[in-house]
């Protein structure tokens, strides 16, 4: 068997021009290139985001890759692991993203909240409050639970 040597998130998102805009402006992405087609349509660009290259494209219904929006809703999220997640979650919301669930210390020991990207792509944002071990955050996801 290979080794997985990188994993890349990709989007495909209805506008990536402007997508590539927001992820720029929200969360401090820096764009390493495209492919654009004549027409104007984003085939491919790559962005730098923190420690990993972000994907992106344009929708390509003829080819069945669509986005959130097409679909309806999303199946996934990604998550960022920042210094601040509440100023981090400000400043996407303040860029254009809507706030699904406020930031909130969790039991798993994180403070986290959801936004949602102007192209229906849910970001976890949060930022580490303790150290859990797994045995300490199944005790308290059964307490959560009821169980």
């Amino acid at each position: 068997m290979s080794t997985i040597r990188e994993v890349f998130p990709y989007l495909r998102v209805r506008g990536a021009e402007q997508a590539i805009a927001f992820y720029t402006q929200a969360f401090g992405a820096r764009e390493l290139f495209r492919l654009t087609e004549p027409g104007g349509r984003i085939g491919h660009a790559e962005l730098e985001l923190g420690p990993i290259t972000l994907l992106l494209c344009d929708e390509y219904p003829e080819c069945n890759a669509v986005g959130p929006q097409s679909l309806g809703g999303v199946a996934s999220s990604l998550h960022l692991h920042v210094d601040d997640a509440d100023a981090f979650a400000a400043h996407a919301v303040g860029a254009g993203a809507t706030m699904v669930r406020e930031p909130k210390d969790e039991f798993y020991g994180e403070r986290s909240c959801l936004i949602r990207d102007p192209f229906g792509h849910e970001w976890l944002i949060g930022h580490s409050i303790e150290d859990v071990t797994p045995q300490e955050m199944q005790r308290r996801y059964d307490a959560l639970l009821g169980s």
